[in-house]
């Protein structure tokens, strides 16, 4: 009896199903697409409604060729790659290039966990490759040739070759090149804080109890707002808090309950990965596509940890919400469930509530239950992943704040100053049990802060100290792995599946790089933006990006047709691009000097920017043609110091990096009478 052909993507995934199908099914991987545009030429013709030209690539020959075979005689095809448009796409790709015999039959599988009961459930409700799916990819894929394919060349006859221009990449270049030229023209503003620590008055009965308040302004309604702008200003301050008498004008008490996140989407995952255990969106990325697809885990065999990684829905299945919530009563107890369960949506357009939340296939599969099996990362990974989903149907937790008004009344008419103190306890832990979410822009915990005493509304108090303390307005923060994701999901550019890949390409091409863990744009990088900005600000404009994902979606949805799409953006690209040929001169990228000397001929060494990234070459050139690699003398390179937006807690100027024996750090600019550095960048 012909045997059931199953064809999945990847070698890991076809061992785990295979493991649960039986005797009656052979699985086969595809590696991935098994069919793509050239990469010789464009590949789509303009002239006839923009139809792709697809190719089979030569390294998939083999691959095509087993998958054919196999077919041959089977009774039926099972396409059960990835639940989503691209993995739509290699389903039909296949059923195209290995054209399977008229009398088998095609169904697509779609799981969104590689668990024994998902895929039995999945091979149950198969259905018809979805072919508005497929055209949303197709969509995807032709734009994005249309705009590679025509910009990069722009760019190697103007500026350089190896340049290389995209759709969505180009608007998240320009968004890290904005951001820094925001730091660049950043002026810093000094302001003075104030703190004083005060104390109940002490009797024979009680020992002297210190708390800290913050100066906030001036007491009472309508007043003006206080400035401290200079040090001057501050010690005027300082003179008349120090003869002022203070009392408790206000004691406030509150309750706030603080509820759970949604288990992670795609978006989420990548930015609290980062946070919690800087890796970036690529490495998150890979290492949840191991959890997904299967890891070798004792006696079990290979076994699905996750569900389907690439996602920006938070709806978990009703079985898991059970599963979950009857493990929290057993582990925590009743108080730490809510009396029903929570349910989380996603408003965001484009949201696909038919996917699942990125969560367990197992709330019992403990993270330290399994650590053996998993490596470093799949465990961290894993844990954040287990963490976040239980505490997700944890109860709220209880937060307790006292809140303390109090007054400073100098000697002057009206010059009542108020100082508050909060103190933030928790009452009932709840979800915080377990996990807390960290944030991207460090802040004072409320919930660390030390104890108050207890106060009485028009108590006196004793003043023990004051601490003025100069601070200066910071520029906004550069774009890390966690806050560049959020603001593509919140401007709608990209989805699930193209953030890590977009971050890649950046870095890849020698745009921008990391420094300490933020993204700084190369020179190349700002003059490319730039000169895109200029002659294609449609292109590369956020909104305009987002729109198009909007197209996408609707595509998808069976909404529109996806050649007329294309079309309309083509003619203004097109005459965009006509207009720009003319209008861009050629654009001369200077040498960088050093103090190396051509080991050949005796003439200074410069950096110059190939394909490949910097080298060293002789100046001379083309007369003489020495080269040498940039890392090996990087440290005698004259480098300009580059602007950071930081600014030296010592002197108040501002902090720049500098390049040393051992690479970058950054130092205060004022240098050398003031000595102070920061750590090395990364």
């Amino acid at each position: 009896m012909a045997k059931n052909l199953v064809i999945v993507e990847s070698p890991a995934k076809a061992k785990t199903i295979g493991q649960f199908l039986g005797s009656k099914y052979v699985v086969k991987a595809s590696v991935g697409h098994v069919r793509d545009l050239p990469k010789s030429k464009l590949g789509v013709d303009i002239e006839n409604g923009f139809e792709p030209q697809y190719v089979i690539p030569r390294e998939k020959s083999k691959v095509i060729n087993e998958l054919k075979k196999a077919v041959k005689g089977t009774s039926a095809l099972y396409l059960a790659t990835d639940p989503d448009r691209e993995g739509e796409a290699i389903s039909w790709h296949l059923v195209e290039a290995i054209q399977p015999d008229k009398k088998t039959r095609v169904h697509r599988v779609v799981f969104h966990e590689i668990t024994k009961e998902a895929v039995a459930e999945a091979f149950k409700q198969t259905r018809e490759i979805d072919m508005h799916l497929v055209n949303a990819q197709q969509a995807r894929r032709v734009l994005d040739r249309l705009v590679g394919y025509k910009l990069s060349p722009l760019l190697w006859r103007k500026v350089r070759r190896g340049l290389s221009a995209g759709r969505v990449q180009s608007a998240v270049l320009k968004m890290i090149v904005d951001r820094e030229r925001e730091i660049q023209g950043f002026k810093p503003v000094e302001y003075w804080r104030m703190d004083a620590d005060l104390s109940k008055e002490a009797s024979a009965k009680t020992k002297q109890q210190l708390f800290r308040a913050t100066l906030v302004g001036y007491a009472g309604k309508g007043k003006k707002k206080l400035t401290v702008s200079n040090k001057n200003d501050a010690k005027n301050l300082e003179q008349e808090l120090e003869s002022a008498s203070y009392r408790v004008a206000d004691v406030k008490y509150k309750e706030t309950h603080r509820q759970p996140t949604a288990p992670f989407i795609t978006s989420t995952l990548q930015q609290e990965s980062w946070r919690k255990l800087k890796l970036s969106t690529k490495r998150v990325m890979s290492i949840a596509q191991q959890l997904y697809e299967g890891l070798a885990i004792g006696d079990e065999g290979t076994v699905g940890l996750i569900t389907y990684m690439r996602t920006d829905s938070t709806k978990v299945s009703a079985s898991a919400v059970a599963d979950t919530r009857t493990y929290i009563v057993k582990k925590y107890g009743a108080s730490f469930v809510p009396k029903s369960a929570r349910v989380f949506s996603r408003k965001a357009k484009g949201a696909q509530e038919a996917h699942e939340a990125i969560r367990p296939s197992s709330i019992y599969k403990e993270p330290d239950s399994i650590k053996k099996y998993l490596n470093r990362d799949q465990y961290k990974l894993y844990d954040l992943i287990w963490k976040r989903m239980v505490a997700s149907q944890m109860s709220a937790a209880l937060i307790g704040t006292d809140t303390v008004d109090i007054h400073a009344k100098a000697a002057g008419p009206d010059t009542d100053y108020l100082f508050r103190a909060t103190d933030a306890n928790v009452k009932f832990a709840g979800f915080l049990t377990l996990y807390r979410e960290s944030k991207d822009e460090l802040d004072e915990d409320e919930l660390k802060k030390a104890p108050l005493p207890k106060l009485s509304k028009e108590e006196l108090l004793k003043l023990i100290n004051l601490y003025p303390e100069q601070r200066f307005t910071q520029p906004p923060p550069r774009y890390t792995e966690a806050t560049i994701v959020r603001a593509l999901e919140e401007n709608g550019v990209g989805r699930p599946s193209t953030y890590a890949p977009i971050l890649s390409i950046v870095l890849g091409r020698g745009y921008a790089r990391r420094v300490k863990g933020s993204f700084v744009p190369e020179e190349i990088g700002m003059l490319v933006s730039d000169l895109l900005n200029e002659h294609f600000a449609d292109i590369i404009d956020l909104g305009f990006t987002a729109y198009i994902e909007g197209e996408l979606d609707e595509i998808a949805n069976a909404e529109q047709q996806w050649v007329p799409i294309i079309k309309e953006f083509y003619e203004t690209f097109d005459k965009d691009l006509k207009k720009a040929d003319v209008a861009i001169e050629k654009v001369k990228i200077e040498d960088k000097p050093t103090d190396e000397v051509c080991d050949k001929c005796g003439s200074p060494m410069v950096i110059r920017r190939g394909r490949y990234g910097e080298f060293m070459a002789c100046s001379t050139f083309p007369e003489c043609k020495n080269t040498k690699n940039v890392d090996s003398t990087i440290e005698k390179v004259k480098v300009e110091a580059k602007p950071t937006g930081e600014v030296c807690d010592k002197c108040g100027s501002p902090m720049v990096i500098r390049r040393g024996r051992r690479g970058e750090f950054m130092a205060c600019s004022a240098f050398p009478k003031c000595k102070n550095t920061g750590n090395k960048t990364e």
